[in-house]
């Protein structure tokens, strides 16, 4: 029985995953044919590349469909419900850095805190008569981390787009959405709240607990986990 790895399929993620696997001895490589989803590993024996979107890895740990995968801790946090039941976090890899945040109008003077946004929301309901939108991807995580930090008043807007627009088009009051520098943000008149940072994401090695890991393929990995240097808790 193979190992199946999965791994981003494209862009800088998948390149820097191979770069970060290759300085630990594994070869990963995907074929010519960049039409074709399939590549080779050397450097561990049966271990198998399945390259897919980061936003599928999570889905195909949870189902147990792969071993191991690669992709953005927030992608986990935010498509898996309990996600530490169906994945274990071997390692945090060092890139694809980038924070959850929650941003309103720079005009917005006054809302600084998350306290300053839970007035604001309620002033803007007892004032327009509906709910402060928000607009956002990552439902899951902002319902959380609102809930948890006592923001009332608000509903989420879904956004698959150029979230930081929404402000501009009138179709959302704030914003919640992932930024590597900020500079979209500034560049659509977006601040982030001082205490408006809800994740700090990379990509990170997450191991399915759900997958098939007899026949082999725990063997399997106790000899890459060894290449990799991360410890047999991985096991457990």
């Amino acid at each position: 029985m193979t190992l199946k790895l999965g791994v981003p399929s494209k862009g800088r993620l998948m390149e820097k995953t191979f770069d970060w696997f290759g300085a630990r001895g594994l070869d990963i490589r995907r074929t010519e044919n960049e039409r074709e989803y399939a590549g080779r590993v050397e450097g561990a024996d049966g271990v198998e590349l399945v390259l897919l979107s980061a936003g599928e890895i999570p889905r195909e740990l949870e189902a147990g469909r792969i071993h191991l995968g690669v992709t953005g801790s927030d992608m986990v946090r935010e498509r898996l419900a309990s996600w530490q039941d169906s994945v274990q976090e071997l390692t945090r890899m060092g890139f694809g850095h980038a924070d959850l945040v929650l941003a309103v109008p720079a005009f917005w003077a006054d809302v600084d805190t998350l306290d300053d946004l839970d007035a604001a929301a309620a002033a803007f309901r007892a004032k327009h008569g509906f709910r402060l939108r928000i607009a956002t991807k990552y439902h899951r995580l902002v319902r959380e981390f609102l809930r948890e930090t006592g923001v009332a008043d608000y509903r989420l807007v879904d956004s698959q787009g150029a979230t930081e627009g929404t402000v501009r088009n009138g179709t959302a009051e704030a914003i919640a959405d992932i930024t590597s520098t900020g500079e979209t943000l500034r560049a659509n008149h977006l601040r982030i709240l001082s205490d408006g940072v809800m994740h700090r994401s990379q990509a990170t090695l997450f191991k399915s607990r759900r997958a098939d890991w007899d026949g082999g393929a725990r063997e399997v990995w106790r000899g890459l986990g060894n290449l990799l240097g991360i410890s047999e808790r991985g096991d457990r």
